[in-house]
Formats: structure tokens, C-alpha cells, sequence
């Protein structure tokens, strides 16, 4: 039986990639950014694409689609905006409740940032939740590691699974601490993977020191040295520039790590043979597959990779719901 998928704040279509591969035909992206429509129809030929907001969309003509998936604006909740949750003009949480309650689909994935269950935003996240049609089975909202589920990098988000009819466990980690998909499986010193990028690591003035040479801030800006043994740091949407990740192509991170926590004085300029991550790069350690086309700027293929649900989560969460509706 084939079942068909709609995926709401779309993006690039990682979360799409991922419910296809699980069985999921997609029939519909819808998303606001000209760029990610573009990367959609690009890579989901045949596939609908609404390049507007959800706000102004009738989900009552798709009702019988099996899943409705989607990642609203993560902004309003996210540990590095604002925070005003319901009072940012941003926050579509009840914009995703209507497009269920509209379509009835036979379930629902939802997917967002880990500050969603933070305590200053939980009872608003319960109430929206509870607005949901009674008739879904609604399981707890639960905190993954993208890493625990074979995605090389550390990425911390909430996801919430509902069922008109019947449930599911939620997927059991296919992956532990020790056995994780590292950085170095998709990139590695020595070689560049795709087109380069061209900007510095430059010494901070004043480091942010933690016991982990890859943790903190001893360089500029959010981007970290990655280990490459270790699945990498959370891949920003506002990467690009200075908060781009670096491969540190010389092992030079870790001595000048004890360098500053022995009590020597930072350094300046620039990092011999740190090389910020390339767009490719960027889009492996999310799980997107290599032949994978971006649209848009440079800076704006970043943004649409940093913003995507890695395919390989979506994958492993989109099977088990397909196995509950089979």
C-alpha cells in the first residue's frame, strides 16, 4: 500500500528525503523561502510546491493524505533568538494544529528545536497541543539526538507523533556513545569536498575555555573545530561566515587548548590550516546524500542545510510510522 506524505515548512526537503526513503510518496512541500522551493522542486521532480505561507492555505482539499510532517519556524523557541514564543510573529505551532485538524491525515510528525520544552515555553507547547482533534492518539512529545539515530553530527530536537488511529513506540536509538556515525565517515583532513570557503578562523581575543578543546569558544564567531572521531557540533543555519565549523587541518586546536588552560596568553590572527566547512561538507554531516543540488546564494544554501531535518532521523522515525499504518 503506498502512503503519501505532506511536508509543511518543507525547506530544502530533508524531512521529505527522509519519509521517502521510509516509504512515504511526498505530495506536497510548502514552504516561504524562494531558495528552499527552488532546492524542493529541484530534487522532488513531479511534486507540488506552495511557495507561500501556510497561513493562507485550505488543508481541508488534502484530507485522506496519510502523514502530515513538519518543522515549524524553530526561531520563537530557540535558545539563540528572543524567545517570545507565542507573541513572535514567527511561531506557526497553531498554524500546523489546523493544517491536522483540516486534512485528518492518518498521522502526524512534528518536528522542532529542544527549547520547545523548555519550562518557560511547555505550557504554551501543551495548550496548542491540546487543540488538537480529539480523536488522535498524541504520543509524548520526546527529545532526540539526531546522533542516536546514524546522522554524524550532535543535534538535540523535539519530536511529537500522532495517530487517528492506533500508535506506535517511539524508534529505540539505532546507534550509542562509542558506536556513532563520526564526522570523519563523511569528512576529512586533507581533503576538500566541494567548493571552498573562503572564510578565516580567526584567534578570539578573549576565549571562552571549557575542559574540551572542542568545546567553547576559542576562535571568532560560533563555528567550532570539529573532532572528526566524534559526530560533529550542531550545523548552524547561520552558518556561512564565521559561525561556519572548521576541519583544523593541522591538529593545531587541541595544543592551543592546553596552551590557554595552562595559563598562556591567546593568541592572534589566524589559524594555521583551519578551513571552514563547505557547502557539501555542511549538507554530509546533516545525512543529505552527495548528490544533493542546493539553490540560491551561497550564504542561503547554508541557511536551507542548517534549517533541514537531517534526512537520516527523518528516515528512521518515517519507517516506524509506516510500519504502524501498514
Amino acid at each position: 500500500m503506498e502512503l503519501t506524505s505532506i511536508d509543511l515548512f518543507s525547506g530544502a526537503g530533508g524531512l521529505s528525503l527522509g519519509l521517502e526513503r521510509a516509504g512515504f510518496r511526498p505530495v506536497l512541500g510548502l514552504d516561504l523561502n524562494r531558495d528552499a522551493c527552488a532546492t524542493y522542486r529541484r530534487n522532488f521532480p513531479g511534486v507540488e510546491v506552495l511557495e507561500q505561507s501556510v497561513t493562507e492555505v485550505d488543508f481541508r482539499q488534502w484530507r485522506g493524505v496519510d502523514l502530515i510532517a513538519g518543522g515549524p519556524p524553530c526561531q520563537p523557541f530557540s535558545n539563540g533568538g528572543k524567545r517570545l514564543a507565542a507573541d513572535d510573529v514567527r511561531d506557526m505551532l497553531p498554524e500546523f494544529v489546523r493544517a491536522v485538524n483540516e486534512a485528518m491525515p492518518r498521522a502526524f510528525l512534528m518536528e522542532n528545536v529542544a527549547g520547545l520544552l523548555a519550562p518557560r515555553n511547555r505550557e504554551y507547547f501543551d495548550s496548542v497541543l491540546a487543540t488538537i482533534d480529539e480523536r488522535y492518539t498524541v504520543l509524548p512529545p520526546r527529545i532526540v539526538n539526531a546522533a542516536d539515530y546514524g546522522v554524524p553530527q550532535k543535534r538535540l530536537r523535539v519530536m511529537v507523533i500522532g495517530f487517528l488511529k492506533g500508535a506506535v513506540d517511539f524508534p529505540a536509538p539505532t546507534h550509542r556513545p562509542g558506536r556513532y556515525a563520526t564526522a570523519g565517515s563523511v569528512i576529512r583532513r586533507g581533503e576538500v569536498r566541494g567548493t571552498p570557503n573562503p572564510s578565516k578562523v580567526v584567534y578570539a581575543k578573549k576565549p571562552d575555555l571549557r575542559p574540551s578543546p572542542y568545546a567553547g569558544q576559542l576562535f571568532n564567531g560560533g563555528g567550532r573545530a570539529i573532532n572528526l572521531d566524534q559526530p560533529a557540533p550542531t550545523i548552524l543555519a547561520s552558518a556561512g561566515g564565521n559561525k561556519t565549523h572548521f576541519i583544523d587541518e593541522l591538529d593545531a586546536v587541541p595544543p592551543y587548548h592546553k596552551h590557554l588552560w595552562d595559563g598562556g596568553r591567546p593568541r592572534q590572527g589566524t589559524l594555521e590550516g583551519g578551513r571552514r566547512l563547505t557547502v557539501l561538507e555542511s549538507a554530509l554531516l546533516q545525512s543529505f546524500p552527495a548528490e544533493m543540488v542546493f539553490e540560491g546564494s551561497r550564504s542561503s544554501q547554508y541557511s536551507q542545510i542548517g534549517n533541514a531535518v537531517p534526512p537520516r532521523l527523518a528516515e528512521v522515525v518515517g519507517a516506524s510510522v509506516a510500519r504502524a499504518l501498514h
